[in-house]
């Protein structure tokens, strides 16, 4: 009788397993370390905005920094660095459009001279701490999330339009802490740009080219925005902004063509992975 052979299971199976539920509870955790340290930390050093050196190190530098060592810290607890970091579902090589879009956006969106004004500490923080939500929201949601919702057998177009879903959400909780009723409609846009970051994790084949224009466009929009100390109207600041509805029309024309062609006979877009 032949006893069967010890199968070591793939990359993209090994590591623990996360439920739905255990998910929901790492996201919870991850925005309660960036929220509940900001207030701490920035009651403590008395800043509450983003317009000094000091207040970013203390509103988004420190916060942003523990939430992204949690972030990590769950994939190495999970034994997911592999999955996480790669991606082995190619796309047509025609969507490295949509992070070439994305960064000639970040360009033209940065107010160059209005960042001069503020010196090279501050610079080198707001680059540091908007590299961190790059990293960090990239890691939570295009990394874990999306691992999780392959695991589970979803369908691409399904783990596409959840993980994108569940990343807009999470930014209604902006709603609480100043943001108001404009939560709501900054969580679509996100969900947007959340499937736009999907897709560069796609085509690149790395979580870590999603990971860096993350943190790039945040970077833009923070600079090219009029939290600036003595900011004048900054035209470059649109570039970002068009970048959406530019990717959007182009996405849905082309949605067909997003997929590799399969030669079984189904739909690319639809087909269980």
């Amino acid at each position: 009788m032949n006893t069967p052979k010890h199968v070591p299971p793939t990359p993209a199976a090994a590591g623990r397993s996360l439920s739905y539920l255990g998910f929901a509870g790492v996201v919870v955790a991850y925005l309660a370390i960036i929220k509940v340290s900001g207030i701490l930390l920035g009651g403590w050093a008395d800043e509450d905005d983003i317009l000094t050196t000091r207040g970013v190190v203390f509103t988004m530098l420190i916060p942003l920094g523990l939430a992204l060592v949690f972030t990590y810290g769950v994939v190495a607890a999970l034994g997911w660095w592999r999955p996480v970091m790669t991606d082995d579902r190619p796309v047509n090589r025609w969507v490295w459009l949509v992070p070439a879009i994305l960064f000639v956006a970040i360009l033209l969106g940065i107010n160059y001279s209005a960042l001069s004004e503020k010196g090279w500490l501050f610079i080198v923080c707001l680059l540091v701490a908007t590299q961190f939500v790059g990293w960090g929201e990239e890691g939570m949601f295009r990394g874990i999330g999306v691992t999780v919702l392959r695991r589970h057998g979803l369908r691409e177009g399904q783990v596409a339009l959840w993980s994108s879903f569940v990343f807009g959400v999470v930014h209604l909780s902006n709603a609480f802490t100043g943001g108001g009723a404009g939560a709501i409609a900054q969580a679509a846009v996100v969900s947007l740009a959340g499937y736009f970051f999907y897709l560069t994790r796609r085509v690149s084949g790395s979580n870590a080219v999603n990971s860096v224009t993350h943190g790039l466009f945040d970077f833009s929009l923070i600079s090219g925005s009029a939290i600036l100390l003595d900011q004048q109207g900054y035209a470059g600041t649109f570039a970002p902004l068009l970048a959406y509805p530019i990717l959007a029309i182009v996405l849905l024309v082309r949605r067909r063509s997003i997929e590799p062609a399969r030669h079984d006979g189904t739909d690319p877009v639809t087909a269980a992975p």
